[in-house]
């Protein structure tokens, strides 16, 4: 039996026969296919703009003092200032790692739902992000001296590894119960998480764990970042590989009837949801709800074709993480909140909405 295939053996006869709750029907409601509502284009123009002004904003907040003009003196001058060297070496890195973030996080939540064809997981509720930290940590635990580039390669594995076990778990779930997946893998990453802080504790490593376990941005500076370009061609293959993943989400006999292989688009893609988020652990450490909240939102607004809807998720992923840094930057200033402490709120909130909000008319 394939490990990808536990929504193969459905038919729709037995689907219907079966009752249903409250739950599922408000659940099977937001599984069925959705148009756009909004133009994509239209879309894309206001979450590019609003991006860009967070950017300018992100740009200007921090605790150092920083002035436009001084940036502009130094470009009519061509000399270096101290506006200039904080703008090249803090602000700019800061915001493209938190627009990289952003931008991986989404859209490795939207593929891991296409995946396994449910709207309620995302990384940190596969087991991805906890497996990745847990890898992370036994290497630099056994390696120390090890370069960065091979603790992001045991992530990887160690994230991919702790998929296929959840994927397994799931193996025999009913297709009817969507939310058994998401709590399943809640239990199954806090799991990996309680073993991990346990191997950190017996060897004295709870403070470099706890770097990885909440996203902060605080320390980024340039040369600590550019690992997260990774994650944008892994987002630019997603783009081009998007028809064959929507077909994936539709059901394996559309899949097989079209001439893709199911089992080599999974792999892909749960390769790619692995390493972005192998990769993010590395560099900033973890950022929960974001790939649960963004896509779901997108795919309520403009449905659920995945080449259309991918720019938005990931234009909207960098603007949420954008805005949840410049929060945790402001409210207890000059203090720093982390921006996973801000995002774990206002994701929890969202994420209560999304299971309680009426079924989409069709």
């Amino acid at each position: 039996m394939s490990l990808f295939s536990h929504r193969t053996h459905a038919s729709p006869k037995a689907n219907t026969s079966l009752p249903a709750s409250n739950w599922q029907r408000r659940i099977g409601a937001n599984q069925r296919t959705r148009t756009a509502a909004i133009p994509p284009w239209l879309i894309n123009t206001a979450s590019l703009i609003v991006m860009v002004f967070l950017v300018a904003l992100s740009l200007s907040i921090g605790v150092a003092d920083f002035s436009w003009s001084g940036i502009l003196q130094s470009i009519i001058s061509h000399s270096a200032n101290a506006d200039s060297a904080l703008l090249l070496v803090s602000r700019i890195p800061r915001t493209v790692a938190i627009v990289l973030t952003g931008i991986a996080m989404a859209v490795a939540g939207m593929i891991i739902q296409v995946v396994l064809k449910n709207r309620f997981v995302e990384p940190s509720m596969v087991g991805a992000t906890q497996s990745a930290a847990l890898g992370l940590l036994v290497v630099s635990l056994l390696f120390p001296a090890s370069a960065l580039i091979v603790k992001m390669g045991v992530a990887t594995i160690a994230a991919m590894l702790g998929m296929m076990l959840f994927m397994l778990l799931i193996h025999r779930i009913p297709p009817t119960d969507f939310l058994m997946i998401p709590l399943i893998g809640i239990v199954f990453g806090g799991i990996i998480e309680a073993i991990t802080t346990f191997i950190a504790y017996q060897t004295e490593s709870l403070q470099m764990l706890s770097v990885w376990q909440f996203g902060d941005f605080s320390g980024v500076l340039a040369g600590r970042y550019e690992l997260l370009w990774l994650t944008g061609g892994l987002c630019v293959l997603a783009y081009i590989i998007a028809d064959k993943l929507t077909i994936i989400g539709l059901g394996d006999n559309i899949a097989l009837n079209l001439g893709i292989s199911k089992r080599q688009v999974t792999w892909i893609g749960v390769g790619m949801v692995a390493m972005m988020s192998a990769v993010v652990v590395v560099t900033v450490g973890m950022i929960p709800f974001i790939g649960l909240v963004v896509p779901n939102i997108v795919s309520r607004i403009m449905g659920d074709k995945l080449r259309r809807s991918l720019p938005a998720v990931a234009l909207l992923g960098a603007s949420a993480v954008l805005l949840c840094d410049i929060i945790g930057r402001s409210i207890r200033y000059p203090f720093e909140v982390p921006v996973a402490t801000v995002f774990g709120v206002v994701g929890t909130v969202l994420f209560l909405w999304l299971l309680l909000r009426a079924p989409v008319e069709q």
